[in-house]
């Protein structure tokens, strides 16, 4: 089995989300958050700075740690087929952006980003991982956890 440990960011401002189209080459396009890959001996609060700013633009804060997801994504299921099971653990952050503009990620699988009203994102072909994202925001559990957001349909892994 494959393991990704991975920081998110969860900017939510004035009833609006921040999402990343991510556009993999041969691939759909997805919408998610900012965020990614935590690189090996990176901090993940300094990782979920990074990734917003590489993939956005923008200049970032860390407001709060909201919590974190642990999903294992079958390997029939993974977007590269005949790969092993994957793990991914998910640490999502509350961000508030400081500055910076919006713009694609220079040589990345970001082609662009937006505020999204947060009730249009139910219709929007996302990663299960802005669902959870939202949930910790809204629910902010003591515990950090959220129930396991099923995938399928607008919803993928």
């Amino acid at each position: 089995m494959s393991l990704r440990l991975a920081a998110y960011a969860v900017c939510v401002e004035d009833g609006r989300v921040l999402l990343a189209c991510h556009v993999p080459p041969k691939g759909k396009a997805t919408w998610t958050l900012p965020g990614g890959r935590v690189e090996q001996g990176e901090d993940p609060f300094e990782a979920v700075i990074r990734e917003v700013g590489e993939e956005t633009g923008c200049d970032a804060v860390v407001v709060r740690l909201l919590g974190v997801d642990s999903r294992i994504i079958p390997a029939a299921e993974r977007a590269v087929p005949g790969g092993p099971d994957h793990q991914n653990v998910g640490i999502f952050y509350q961000v508030r952006i400081t500055g910076g503009r919006l713009r694609p990620e220079p040589n990345g699988e970001i082609t662009h980003s937006v505020w999204t009203p947060v009730p249009g994102v139910a219709g929007l072909r996302r990663s299960s991982l802005v669902d959870v994202g939202l949930a910790l925001a809204r629910d902010l559990p003591a515990t950090g956890h959220v129930r396991p957001v099923p995938v399928g349909g607008l919803l993928q892994h």
